[in-house]
């Protein structure tokens, strides 16, 4: 990992270019506050911004420590070259026209391979990318406005978009933001090797990532494993889940995007919350920030309305979220602050009777935040200003003041409408200590999110297995793909492969009645009528095989006694290694869309909480009286596949059981799929 100290945390600054976007990062510093030295370089230019300009790099006075480049895409390569052989700190590489425009110009990954070369070791973030702001100190290599103020501590967000870098600089959620950073086409720097650097600032609290393709799985690791050590979070929002993402995508960045289920898979397997939306996004920074990454999930709200106290549990629904009952020091001094007419309960509707008495309400507060919850939740929404009088609420924010000096654990005003917080507001709950939240989704999203980067800082991983794709992969027959699983330890059918009428009817004799009949050399069996289910006897069995148009038969045992049916498949996923999916089996795949994907290699403890988190697992643990599965013969299954596809990790391509038959005492492939080819070696 290259040293970018004195890149993102520059205390001379070299801005190359005299158009509008230079003299922009020029004002940006300048308008920050930047105590550092400001160096404008234009080979005609006097000054700009009303600063001397220098003709080239070689007539700077020292190195600079971040250079921003804002030239034309061929003279950057140039330019780059120049600040290296200085001793530059680094560059924000502002053009565009490199790999990203491939599809354009086909001269566009040449030149971006030109640019990788003249750079050497010194860093470069880009090209086709905004750069960065570092709130903290006052650097600002920026080429537009944005939204953002001085902090001294906050968290670090990074986007491949330049764009959704300045939407999100505009939030007004009183979300401490202390470097926003864009990576565009992640020539040399990609996303995982910025957090790093920016999340070995001490000041940095927690990371977001705005992801369109994760590229280096290795350095994302990497990133992982420094943000588990230090105990922060992060958080991220991944596109690529729509055709049209996809495709914006790799129009877009050069980024391949891959699969969703994939790229879902390594997020959870490094820790890295995925949230839906931007608003959840932020809100979730806000909490990581406040109060770092959650050890539990349970939460206590008290409102003075019934109506937000339904609602909030109501929605609590789609959310792993808990709320424990009121314990007895809760209760005696909930009983204490609020008097004999108020049901107690969590949630807690306190009614207003209360209302206008601070004390009493930080009272009330100081005694809802004895409980074992996790974070308290106070549902506030504030009047707005410009057409309504808040002196009313100033109950609720000294009763609030209150409580946080008396109560324990963080406290967190919560709103039922994103806007029904303003930002002077927030910013003086921020300032008592005291977390606002904007809105209820997005609350109780942050706090599932929190919570589960809590538990993944628990978990240790082998890395992520990529291996590389063959050659001319080709499909292996069924009952050959069920031979090479079974030398790997997975339960296939009594089978037999003939081709004449006496020999089918001889090995069905020995397999034993009922029987299935397979025709082979068809892709879509079912659809073809080359399949015989539940074959009673040989009379079955002969007009079965007369009414079959093909050449050789598969004669396998028939299962029965059935649980239930599971699909379990890994697939080669260009993007991130191979991705193992665990799925309702049979006619339900499709139907159900009940589905968990991990990452290879996986354990024995994570097949199992997979399993425990489909759909379908009531009818594994035995439902409604029936007979339960046999779960460690599912987890042989799984291993097995595994096994043989780390055996062939460059041949590979596809696995595929699809269904796996579940019964009381055995997990049966009936069905298998196997894609693999040369290995390119």
């Amino acid at each position: 990992m290259q040293d970018l100290d004195r890149l993102l945390r520059p205390q001379s600054i070299a801005v190359i270019g005299g158009g509008m976007w230079c003299r922009s990062v020029i004002e940006q510093c300048q308008k920050f506050g930047f105590s550092g030295n400001l160096w404008p370089v234009h080979p005609k230019a006097e000054e700009i911004g009303g600063l001397r300009a220098y003709r080239s790099v070689n007539e700077l006075p020292d190195a600079p420590d971040a250079a921003f480049i804002g030239v034309n895409r061929h003279a950057t390569v140039d330019v780059v070259k120049s600040l290296a052989n200085v001793g530059s700190g680094g560059a924000v590489c502002f053009a565009s026209g490199f790999l990203e425009a491939q599809a354009e110009d086909e001269g566009g990954a040449k030149l971006q391979q030109e640019l990788l070369t003249a750079a050497g070791d010194m860093p470069i973030i880009g090209p086709n990318c905004y750069g960065f702001i570092n709130y903290l100190d006052g650097a600002a290599l920026w080429p537009d406005q944005h939204g953002g103020r001085r902090v001294e501590r906050g968290v670090a967000i990074i986007t491949q978009s330049s764009n959704m870098a300045i939407n999100i600089s505009m939030q007004n959620r009183a979300l401490p933001i202390a470097y926003i950073a864009t990576a565009g086409n992640q020539a040399q720097q990609g996303l995982a090797d910025i957090g790093r650097a920016l999340l070995c600032d001490d000041r940095v609290s927690a990371l977001g990532l705005h992801i369109e393709g994760l590229g280096n799985i290795a350095a994302f690791e990497a990133l992982s494993k420094a943000a588990k050590e230090m105990g922060k979070g992060i958080v991220a929002i991944k596109v690529g889940q729509s055709e049209q993402a996809q495709a914006a995508t790799i129009s877009h960045t050069a980024s391949l995007a891959g699969s969703d289920a994939g790229a879902r898979a390594v997020l959870n397997r490094l820790g890295i919350a995925r949230l839906k939306s931007v608003p959840e996004f932020l809100e979730t920074l806000k909490l990581l920030h406040f109060c770092g990454p959650l050890k539990g999930n349970k939460i206590a709200s008290l409102s003075c309305s019934g109506g937000e106290a339904s609602l909030i549990a109501d929605t609590a629904l789609s959310y792993n979220v808990r709320f424990p009952a009121l314990n007895e020091t809760q209760r005696v001094g909930l009983r204490e602050a609020l008097g004999p007419m108020v049901a107690l309960a969590n949630p807690l509707d306190y009614h207003t009777y209360i209302w206008g008495n601070g004390r009493a309400i930080g009272a009330m507060m100081s005694a809802m935040m004895t409980g074992d919850q996790d974070i308290t939740l106070s549902i506030v929404d504030f009047p707005r200003d410009d057409r309504c009088s808040p002196a009313a609420w100033e109950c609720v924010l000294e009763g609030a003041e209150i409580a946080v000096k008396e109560g324990s654990g963080p406290l967190a005003f919560v709103t039922t409408l994103p806007e029904n917080i303003s930002e002077p507001v927030a910013d003086r709950l921020m300032a008592m200590n005291v977390l606002p939240m904007h809105g209820f989704n997005e609350t109780l999203a942050a706090i599932e999110a929190a919570h589960f980067i809590a538990l993944s800082q628990e978990d240790t991983w082998p890395p992520i297995v990529i291996g590389k794709s063959s050659r001319n992969p080709v499909m292996i027959d069924e009952a050959d793909a069920k031979s090479e699983l079974s030398a790997f330890g997975l339960d296939v059918p009594h089978r037999a492969i003939a081709s004449s009428l006496e020999d089918i009817l001889k090995e069905g004799t020995r397999i034993g009645f009922p029987l299935v009949l397979k025709g082979r050399g068809i892709a879509h069996k079912t659809e073809s009528g080359a399949v015989r289910l539940d074959i009673s006897n040989s009379e079955e069995l002969e007009r079965a095989v007369r009414e079959m148009d093909v050449k050789e038969f598969l004669v396998e045992e028939m299962i029965e006694e059935a649980v239930c049916e599971l699909l379990i498949g890994i697939t080669r996923d260009a993007a991130h290694g191979f991705v193992l999916t665990l799925a309702a089996g049979g006619v339900l795949t499709e139907l159900l869309s009940d589905q968990v994907s991990l990452v290879l290699p996986v354990q024995v403890k994570d097949v199992n909480k997979a399993l425990g988190q489909l759909k379908l697992s009531k009818l594994l643990a035995g439902y409604r009286g029936k007979p339960a599965a046999e779960r460690s013969q599912i987890v042989k299954a799984v291993m097995a596949l595994q096994e043989y596809v780390l055996a062939h990790i460059n041949e590979v391509e596809e696995v595929e059981i699809n269904p796996l038959i579940v019964t009381p005492a055995r997990s049966i492939a009936v069905d298998a799929l196997i894609r693999k080819g040369e290995a390119d070696v």
